[in-house]
């Protein structure tokens, strides 16, 4: 743009531009929360079902606060992100410490401990947490797609006051 020549509405869209973030914030913020209830709620069906505490112990965490013991999905964490658009979903807790055993499964093994010297013939995965989180991937990066998109059309098409 050459020096001297105004845009009309300058002002105007700058004002929009610095609500932006905000508007932006809140839209994310909703579409994280939804995300993340919907694949917490999933993981919970796919999850095995003898007691029903596995299940239980699968919960959304906001502000960085997760589960003592949690031993399933806490890789993100909000040291690196903004703590108001961070969730981390987890699966165990100081009950339910054997949510990655159950994922992963367990290899033969000799035991130790009370039952020493016993043989134990493992255990098979029950993948129920990370292939949810999988096939849900795509749909949350489309609905923070739109959300942000959103975000813009409301901040622009608000009205920003004259000059």
């Amino acid at each position: 743009m050459a020096r001297g020549v105004k845009t009309a509405g300058r002002s105007a869209l700058l004002r929009k531009l610095a609500l932006l973030p905000e508007a932006a914030r809140k839209e994310i913020a909703k579409a994280i929360d939804q995300s993340a209830e919907e694949i917490a709620a999933a993981q919970r069906r796919q999850a095995p079902k003898r007691t029903g505490a596995l299940e239980r112990s699968i919960v959304v965490s906001r502000d960085g606060a997760v589960p003592k013991y949690a031993s399933v999905g806490r890789a993100g964490t909000t040291e690196k992100g903004d703590p108001d658009l961070s969730v981390i979903v987890s699966a165990g807790n100081d009950r339910v410490r054997y949510a990655h055993l159950v994922e992963f499964g367990t290899a033969p093994h000799e035991n130790k401990g009370l039952f020493e010297g016993s043989h134990h013939p493992g255990t098979k995965p029950e993948p129920f947490f990370f292939p949810v989180y999988r096939a849900y991937r795509k749909r949350v990066k489309s609905r923070l797609t739109r959300a942000t998109k959103k975000a813009a059309r409301t901040v622009a098409a608000s009205s920003g006051g004259g000059e």
